[in-house]
């Protein structure tokens, strides 16, 4: 059983996760008004996965016997300066949500609720890896640059991160 504030900052774990899937759709629909499709995928896949991590500790607080609340999510932005300064808060996202399943760790230390700690060391991987592959994403956008005919470049090259991650889940790109 969740205490009532793992339960609550469980709920605001949810919160974060639903935001980061509609910030990524947003982020995928300005790449598609930009014709690059290797970035919409990209962006529709992550929308995808982070609406996944959000169902996964809405169906733990349930199965812990605590109630889980469908989150109200803010309108993320739609439009974007760069392609690198979209990635660039990609990134900061991700690093707020890392800070914030950090937070919850602790929390569930404190709180001496082991089965809460191993539930979150899934999420512990999982922000590593998402770190991970914004910061490669954002070298990879420094080393082509952002002129008109590197977007093409910038595309192409997470268009291979797509496939190579599609792949990885046994998926098609």
């Amino acid at each position: 059983m969740l205490s009532k504030n793992m339960e609550a900052a469980l709920n605001q774990q949810m919160e974060l996760e639903s935001y980061a899937s509609f910030l990524y759709l947003s982020m995928a629909s300005w790449c598609d008004q930009k014709a690059m499709e290797g970035c919409v995928k990209f962006m529709e896949r992550q929308s995808d996965e982070e609406r996944q991590h959000m169902l996964r500790i809405f169906h733990y607080i349930n199965e812990m016997d605590g109630h889980a609340l469908v989150p109200a999510v803010n309108q993320p932005p739609h439009d974007f300066n760069t392609i690198q300064s979209m990635f660039e808060q990609v990134y900061t996202h991700e690093q707020k949500v890392t800070a914030s399943i950090h937070k919850l760790v602790e929390l569930s230390q404190a709180e001496k609720d082991p089965t809460t700690y191993n539930f979150l060391q899934w999420f512990v991987d999982e922000q590593r890896e998402e770190e991970a592959l914004m910061r490669n994403i954002l070298d990879r956008i420094k080393l082509i640059g952002e002129g008109p005919q590197s977007l093409y470049y910038i595309d192409k090259e997470v268009e291979k991160i797509n496939t190579t991650a599609m792949a990885a889940e046994g998926g098609e790109a």
